[in-house]
Order: C-alpha cells, then structure tokens, then sequence
C-alpha cells in the first residue's frame, strides 16, 4: 500500500535528517558552533535552536492544537541568550526530535487523512507532514555547509567523497 510504504520512507527520511545534522554538527569545536559568518547569517547554534523550537511547538499536540503554539517565541530563536550553550542547545534539540518521533512512530495510514492546524491553517496531515520534512531538510542542509566551512580541512564526508562516486557506484554493482 502506498500510504504505508510513505509513512515508512518518512521516518526514515526524517530519522535520516536528524543523523545528518548531528554527523555534522559533531565535526565542529563550541566556538564554531556558535560562529556566524557575518551579522545577518545564523550560527549552528541558532539554527538547532530554530529547529528544536519548531520541533516542540508543531507536534505537542500534533493532532489537537495548533502548531503554531501560544508560547512560542520564535523570534527569540534567532538570538543567543545567557544560558544558550551547546550542551542546552542540544538538549532541547533531542526533546523536540523525541517528540515528532512520538506523532510520527505510531502514525497510520488512516492518520493521514486527518485534519491538522499550523498557524490557523487546516492542513492534512500528510501535507503538514511534508511540510515539516521539506523546513527540516532546508536547515539541515544550512547545518551541514556551516560545519564544512567551519571544519575545513578535518572534514569527513557524510556521503559519497568528493571524486569518490565511481567508486562507491562500483562497489553498489558489486553487491547487486
């Protein structure tokens, strides 16, 4: 069934999503974490903030409230704060990942179909599902060039390395 195979992909995807990020973030030192690189970009440190808060606030509740939730300061997601460190950071990141896992590991097919709110808006919950893979995805890949720039040449690759693909394609023919 489709529904069921697109529920599968979609913890995988956003199980996938989180490793990356965290892969990432793990190749670079506190003082890059919270490194911008000019006045109008964000730091690490603030985009794992953004996407905790995002994370707590759409799927508490997912099925009941908005997810747009009275309480969230979104704004102030953007601003390093006294008591931001990475640790905290972090914390809060697992919290609001362990969340969405707790909508998304339990739904079905029939879950789909339902209707949700974000920001006073009726969503299916497939579309308020896609929704939030697509903003996560977006960030993510914002996570993932930081760390690269800030960690420079003690870079690993996360995927297939630069000059590698013949490689790695060689090895996948291999298998099959």
């Amino acid at each position: 069934m489709v529904a069921q195979a697109y529920l599968e992909d979609v913890r995988h995807q956003f199980h996938g999503q989180k490793s990356l990020a965290e892969k990432a973030l793990a190749q670079v030192a506190d003082e890059q974490f919270f490194a911008a690189l000019d006045g109008e970009s964000n730091s690490l440190a603030l985009i794992v903030k953004h996407i905790a808060g995002n994370l707590k606030s759409r799927w508490t509740d997912f099925y009941t409230s908005d997810g747009e939730k009275p309480d969230r300061r979104r704004d102030s997601e953007f601003v390093a704060e006294a008591g931001d460190t990475r640790a905290s950071l972090m914390e809060r990141w697992e919290q609001g990942w362990g969340t969405l896992f707790g909508v998304i590991d339990p739904m079905g097919v029939s879950d789909l179909e339902r209707t949700v709110t974000i920001r006073e808006e009726p969503h299916s919950v497939l579309k308020a599902v896609n929704r939030q893979l697509a903003h996560y995805a977006y960030h993510v890949g914002q996570i993932v060039f930081l760390a690269k720039h800030n960690a420079a040449g003690r870079w690993q690759s996360l995927t297939i390395p630069r000059g590698q693909s013949e490689t790695f394609n060689a090895r996948k023919r291999s298998k099959a």
